[in-house]
């Protein structure tokens, strides 16, 4: 009986951990916002749903940025991409990807994307050196191109137009 009250409590204090999300603002390079996302714990790394509005039709890269800054116009206080295995860029690239390399998305004609989900395998919400939160924690980037899955240090993915804080 003692073990499985022991084994009741583990569970109900680790499903908080399991189910936990973290919102985000994103904003583009005059500071209006400009959508959210929230990440929650996958099977296998993060997932992040994003929804988007007001930013140019068609495919853009998707990355995590290093630094727990987005100072507009052009979001450089963010950093390089997340990268805290020292691996070089691209999906696509058999010496990557960086830890914040994820697949490209699509903006609508409407310049909006809804509930777009992408998972990021590489990345962590926990306390590992992939956590998004290491260091006081990152920030997601959208380009302004698509990412071409293999170019090191960016995947010639072209300027930040957007960025979000991603902290505790």
């Amino acid at each position: 009986m003692k073990i499985e009250r022991l084994c009741l409590l583990l569970v109900s204090f680790s499903l908080p951990l399991l189910a936990r999300t973290t919102k985000i603002e994103l904003q583009d390079g005059s500071g209006k916002k400009v959508g959210s996302a929230n990440l929650k714990r996958a099977a296998q790394g993060v997932e992040i749903k994003l929804n988007v509005h007001d930013l140019p039709a068609g495919e853009h890269a998707l990355h995590v940025h290093q630094n727990p800054r987005c100072d507009p116009p052009d979001f450089k206080s963010a950093g390089p991409h997340f990268n805290p295995e020292g691996k070089q860029h691209g999906l696509d690239n058999p010496q990557g990807p960086h830890a914040g390399d994820m697949a490209n998305f699509i903006i609508d004609h409407n310049g909006k994307a809804k509930n777009v989900i992408v998972t990021d395998p590489n990345l962590t919400l926990g306390t590992a050196k992939n956590s998004v939160f290491s260091n006081g924690g990152t920030a997601l980037v959208i380009h302004d191109k698509p990412d071409d899955m293999k170019t090191d240090p960016t995947g010639n993915s072209g300027d930040r137009i957007a960025c979000g804080v991603i902290t505790k």
